[in-house]
């Protein structure tokens, strides 16, 4: 919380939040300390209060000593009485005044997606005629494009090596190509899954059996 009538106008506040930060910090330890001396002036004059009690209901020394003291611990109670008076008019009038300033947050800036992603194009279709007369003579004037990241899921598919076996009709021999390497021997994993699996076992550390039920 600041105070106006010490500060000014809004235009004099700061504007970074540590500066703002410090003032409202030094603002509340003067707050305290202001609270601290007026239960400590409560205080007194509670004490005061006691004694002149105790001072009318008991024998202490001649009653013209008695009454002496009686009227100087009134007239110290009255000092007392008006200076609180005082104090708690003067926080009333300067808590009127107090008023927290808002404060603006800044929408971030949102980054461009990366130009090199590939862009697909997804056309809504437009009226055929006007919602407003019916009219059917539409001509484009602009669009609005509005961009989303998207992820294409895992596709699975499975190559088929096929080895033609050929017969020689002079001879009557069957010859075929050679069978391609693979890198487990008669394995069913091709090399870039070998890859992914390997990949997601030592380097994300998911084990095998977690890799077998996502798949």
């Amino acid at each position: 919380m600041i105070l106006w009538s010490a500060m000014g106008t809004h235009d004099s506040l700061p504007d970074d939040v540590t500066t703002l930060q410090a003032m409202l910090r030094a603002e509340r330890a003067a707050r305290l300390a202001a609270e601290a001396e007026a239960q400590a002036g409560t205080l007194l004059i509670e004490k005061l209060k006691l004694t002149i009690k105790k001072l009318r209901h008991e024998q202490f020394g001649q009653s013209s000593e008695r009454g002496a003291l009686l009227d100087q611990l009134e007239l110290q109670l009255a000092d007392l009485e008006e200076n609180a008076a005082q104090a708690e008019t003067a926080a009333q009038m300067a808590a009127e005044k107090i008023a927290v300033p808002s404060f603006e947050r800044r929408k971030p800036a949102r980054r461009p997606l990366p130009e090199h992603l590939p862009r697909e194009r997804i056309v809504y279709p437009v009226p055929a005629t006007c919602p407003c007369c019916g009219d059917s003579r539409l001509r484009k004037i602009g669009e609005d494009v509005t961009e989303t990241l998207e992820l294409v899921p895992r596709r699975w598919k499975v190559i088929q090596h096929v080895r033609e076996k050929l017969v020689c009709r002079a001879c009557e021999a069957i010859t075929q190509p050679p069978a391609p390497s693979h890198p487990i021997a008669r394995g069913r994993a091709g090399p870039k899954l070998l890859a992914h699996v390997l990949f997601a076992k030592y380097g994300l550390h998911l084990p095998l059996n977690r890799q077998s039920n996502v798949y």
